[in-house]
């Protein structure tokens, strides 16, 4: 029955992007975060839905008058970055691993592409939101309920075969988006619907600790402490703040505060020095190739080179070092760049809204779009998702933001006296 549910609505769906690409962008983006068809347990489950939506969605996009990219310092950052990583992909150290992540990559990048060029108004932008929100938000909602539940004894996985099937990916997913949840609150009238929403997000903060994740517990807390201090309304987010925390802290068992307490005794712990040890090896990789070692660098064979001991096998657990192992110093500058560029595009959104009560909405995204960011760099800093859709998708917010505030007429400053002018007085 679900597997003929996911074909039904993808497959019902596609006629319509030939008139709207956007609808393909918004299908896409709820596939390749929310991943429905890994629910199934039939034909759906391995069927391609992303590829074909992605066809779809580029030939409806050469075919539309209405696509328009925004050059800014954020997107041809990303052109820059793509770029780059095609060339170290060239150079690759395992090429028999290089090219399946450069395949994953290349399809998000291009995705993201198509979504900046075909999403050109506001009602848009709020549905791409909602999407990006809740396709997550429901797992934040299923793995807080049954964190609560199980007393916290069990951790919080997301769906088999998708990428944030590990508790640590989900974890940082969760954090990452919960800033959006709470956005969304501002966007609907109806009191009940917003209590709904305020308990998917403190549900969702439960849930990303329900993970065993200390990279979602570091990550939480800043991101926390920026949500209270972006948010326009501070003393309902401090209340929703305390109300996650003592969530947390009531429902979790002993052995999570013992995983957590290793965060401090780092060196006692053989999974942080293994983490260390990971890291060491992307700094060798990067001083000794300027190109990096391309995708999927991080290997037994090339431990086996370059790892302080060679013999404790680690994924990069870092954004940071999985890029500096990957793509070197230059692509390393390159990401690093890329989100200061999409932090200053939200500051500027905000003062472009500044005395608009009219652009309250758009400033308020813009803040909580921040908040998103600062969860995923604290978080990232433990996870190895640095090519994560999720990312790309928080830096399309912001981008679109901008490229649809600048369409919007700016009021006059001075309306009395062009009225006055218009008079002849």
């Amino acid at each position: 029955m679900r597997d003929l549910l996911i074909f039904g609505v993808i497959f019902g769906l596609l006629p319509f992007v030939f008139k709207r690409p956007a609808i393909g962008a918004l299908l896409f983006t709820w596939i390749s975060l929310m991943n429905p068809h890994r629910l199934a347990y039939g034909a759906a489950y391995s069927f391609p839905f992303a590829a074909v939506v992605a066809a779809v969605t580029a030939l409806a996009t050469l075919m539309s008058k209405e696509k328009k990219m925004p050059w800014t310092p954020v997107t041809i950052t990303l052109v820059l970055f793509y770029c780059w990583m095609n060339v170290s992909t060239l150079v690759a150290l395992e090429p028999e691993l290089v090219w399946l992540e450069w395949d994953r990559v290349t399809k998000t990048f291009f995705m993201v592409a198509i979504t900046l060029m075909v999403i050109n108004t506001e009602k848009d932008l709020k549905l791409f939101v909602w999407i990006v929100a809740l396709s997550l938000g429901i797992y934040g909602l299923k793995g807080g309920l049954f964190t609560l539940a199980s007393g916290g004894h069990y951790r919080v996985y997301g769906p088999d075969g998708s990428y944030i099937a590990e508790n640590n990916s989900m974890a940082l997913a969760l954090v990452t988006t919960l800033p959006l949840i709470w956005y969304l609150r501002s966007l609907v009238k109806n009191r009940w619907i917003g209590l709904g929403l305020a308990a998917v997000a403190i549900l969702s903060a439960v849930s990303a600790m329900g993970s065993y994740s200390r990279g979602a517990l570091l990550g939480g807390v800043a991101m926390l402490l920026f949500l209270w201090l972006k948010s326009p309304k501070k003393l309902p987010t401090a209340l929703a703040v305390i109300a996650m925390g003592a969530l947390v802290a009531v429902a979790m068992p002993d052995a999570w505060y013992e995983r957590m307490n290793t965060i401090e005794n780092y060196q006692e712990d053989g999974s942080a020095m293994g983490r260390i040890n990971a890291w060491h090896f992307a700094v060798n990789i990067a001083t000794t190739h300027l190109l990096g070692g391309g995708f999927n660098v991080f290997s037994k064979r090339q431990f086996l080179l370059y790892a302080p001991n060679p013999t404790d096998y680690h994924v990069a657990h870092s954004i940071y070092f999985q890029v500096l192992g990957d793509q070197g110093f230059v692509g390393l500058a390159l990401f690093l760049l890329l989100m200061f560029f999409a932090w200053r595009t939200g500051t500027r959104i905000i003062r472009f809204c500044k005395d608009r009560p009219d652009l309250k909405w758009a400033s308020d995204l813009a803040r909580m779009s921040q908040v998103s960011v600062i969860g995923y760099a604290v978080s990232g800093a433990f996870l190895s998702l640095a090519y994560f859709d999720l990312y790309y998708d928080i830096i399309i917010i912001l981008v679109l933001l901008e490229k649809i505030l600048m369409l919007k007429p700016k009021p006059a400053l001075f309306p009395a006296r062009v009225e006055l002018a218009k008079s002849g007085g």
